[in-house]
């Protein structure tokens, strides 16, 4: 895993391809390699061990933070861009450190390294934060260590090699945008050519972090130290400003203030439309909905757990059909992506099988790979989850049909419909396997998690594709990630989640396992043993998520967008009210910054929003292994 040259990067002379090549596709592919590969990918370092172990570390530590938050809002965030930011921080002080004994890092290491933490720290976490914890809070009942760490790993390789055969066809040929990789190979580009700012924005995120982690420690760590400081707490106090401000009725119903700045930095990152739309959708469940059921004495519990259980059912509805109703208009790139399909496969043209064919990942690795991942998860779902051989392969052909899909639609609008390829596959099996939930959720588990490793692994071959790296060699970078990764995430979710009773609580209220959950209870118990009100509520929730796209669609566009998200809306339905609140906040400051101030916008607000997530985030995960740390190890293998 070494390399021979260190030839220096073109620094800023070079420029991303961007907008692609022309001609035929063998004439655009001879173009990326005479323009881009030759002079970078051929001769600077790239696939290093230092790359690799950074990137694993990492991605490892990020990981800790897409569950958490994921495990709170039921979202995800990439993080190739941050791991750029802090990869080239930490080695240039630990240059500074060594006199400059060290050598830098170039470019395409550090793109090396962004595959590596990306795979580590996304493509590993996403299924524990959906459909296990939806498997926990079905069953009340974690899974044990190692078969879960087993099922993370082979869906995470069945994921990354079902990316092989589309990337040559979807990156060099058709030159999809991919915008999330563009603006990572831009990071890198901009960090690689003008020091000044990549050190401003490293700095910033990392005083960003320190800030996310004091003010968590400060909220809730300080009772750790001494029962006696409990009443300082942030946390603390702020619960007596808002029995105080709102009373205990309102405040029972998640209708207060809370201090918890990640979802600020979150709703930064996540624009105005989207969060304007969580804000609607949280006044209407928890201001209007439930002390509507309260006033008609339908819902008699207390507290989020108890509420969320009538809420969600029209909240999953609604992010449902929405999901499949956007997954249904974009006919169009699945038609392109299966047309495609037998290009993926063909054999190239004897003058076209040199020197780009030694550089591409073979077709060898993504058989091996199939192979190994449907194995390993076919017999794991027997052990496990009771699930025939067969229908594990039923699940995995149809993960490769859904994650061609989209893969193209991530590539075309930079959004992965993960929770559409989950529920088509959770109303397939519905149908192939009735009443079968815990099957239900493993095979919807199997085909999103392809669908969401193989987007994010094309993501990152946009970004080496962009700077001339070496796609084998990148690769090889994205598989090394899923080790680590794999251990970490697994072992810190079966940490965190002490018990099935925190999830769908206060402390997690998991809103992506609560909407998996919802859908197999309704598949496998059937709608007539719900109560009228959630039967009424999936039918109105159904038709908001079918409306809402359709309003924004049709409308003129002036006015397309005042019309909610139906994702925000019914989001919104499955956690605490005070989430929307903070996130429409973190909108409101980031439209301000970026209409004020675009270019300190430009420059900052993804740092600092990355920085105070991670920050919070780690010190929540730090503060649960201090209260309960050495019971969780002795549990941890024998949950």
């Amino acid at each position: 895993m070494s390399e021979t040259s260190t030839a220096p990067a073109p620094g800023s002379e070079y420029h991303l391809p961007v907008e692609g090549f022309k001609g035929t596709p063998a004439e655009i592919e001879r173009q990326w390699f005479e323009k881009c590969y030759k002079g970078r990918g051929d001769s600077m370092l790239q696939l290093t061990w230092r790359a690799v172990i950074m990137g694993s570390l990492l991605g490892g530590i990020l990981s800790l933070t897409n569950l958490y938050i994921g495990l709170k809002t039921g979202w995800g965030f990439g993080v190739a861009i941050t791991a750029c930011i802090l990869s080239y921080a930490i080695w240039t002080a630990l240059r500074i450190v060594t006199g400059g004994w060290l050598t830098p890092m170039t470019v395409l290491e550090n793109n090396c390294m962004q595959s590596c933490a990306s795979s580590a720290g996304y493509s590993t976490g996403g299924t524990l934060v959906s459909a296990i914890a939806a498997y926990i809070l079905i069953n009340q009942h974690s899974i044990p260590t190692l078969p879960l760490m087993g099922w993370v790993f082979f869906l995470a390789v069945l994921g990354v090699t079902m990316a092989i055969p589309m990337k040559r066809q979807m990156i060099n040929v058709e030159q999809l945008r991919f915008p999330s990789g563009v603006a990572a190979a831009e990071t890198l580009r901009a960090l690689h050519t003008t020091g000044g700012k990549g050190i401003q924005s490293a700095i910033a995120l990392g005083i960003a972090g320190l800030f996310g982690a004091i003010s968590h420690f400060l909220s809730e760590g300080l009772v750790r130290i001494s029962e006696a400081l409990a009443p300082y707490q942030i946390s603390t106090l702020m619960d007596r400003f808002n029995l105080w401000a709102f009373g205990q009725r309102w405040v029972d119903r998640t209708v207060m203030f809370s201090w918890e700045p990640m979802f600020i930095a979150a709703g930064a990152i996540t624009g105005i439309h989207a969060c304007a739309s969580m804000m609607v959708g949280g006044i209407a469940c928890w201001m209007v909905f439930i002390p509507l059921l309260q006033h008609h004495g339908i819902d008699t519990g207390t507290g989020f757990r108890d509420m969320v259980q009538w809420t969600l059912w029209g909240g999953a509805a609604c992010m449902v059909t929405s999901g499949l109703l956007s997954f249904a208009l974009q006919w169009k790139a699945a038609l392109r992506a299966f047309r495609d399909l037998g290009k993926m496969f063909m054999p190239r043209g004897a003058g076209e099988r040199d020197e780009l064919d030694a550089i591409e990942t073979p077709a060898s690795w993504f058989i091996g790979g199939q192979l190994i991942g449907t194995i390993g998860l076919a017999y794991l779902a027997q052990v496990t989850f009771g699930m025939p051989y067969w229908l594990t392969v039923v699940a995995v052909l149809l993960s490769f049909a859904l994650a061609l899909v989209a893969c193209r639609v991530c590539g075309e609008t930079d959004t992965t419909p993960v929770g559409a390829m989950g529920k088509v596959t959770q109303l397939m099996f519905g149908v192939i396997a009735p009443h079968k939930m815990n099957i239900n959720l493993m095979s919807a588990s199997i085909t999103a998690g392809a669908a969401d490793s193989s987007s994010d692994l094309l993501t990152d071959l946009k970004s080496g594709y962009l700077l001339g790296a070496h796609p084998r060699k990148q690769f090889i970078a994205q598989f090394a990630g899923i080790f680590l990764g794999t251990v970490v995430s697994v072992l810190t979710f079966n940490l965190v989640v002490t018990s099935p009773k925190v999830l769908g609580s206060d402390q997690f209220p998991a809103p992506a396992a609560q909407t998996w959950s919802a859908v197999a209870r309704a598949l496998g118990e059937g709608l007539n043993s719900l109560h009228p009100v959630k039967k009424w509520s999936i039918v109105i929730g159904g038709l908001i998520g079918i409306l809402l796209p359709i309003l924004s669609m049709t409308l003129p566009k002036k006015l397309r967008g005042w019309v909610p998200s139906a994702a925000g809306v019914g989001l919104a339905w499955t956690f605490n009210w005070y989430y929307s609140l903070l996130f429409f906040l973190g909108s409101i400051i980031g439209l301000i910054l970026e209409k004020k101030a675009p270019k300190t916008s430009e420059q900052y607000t993804f740092p600092v929003a990355s920085g105070v997530i991670a920050g919070e985030s780690l010190m929540g995960v730090a503060l649960i292994f201090w209260e309960h740390g050495l019971e969780m190890i002795k549990n941890l293998f024998g949950a």
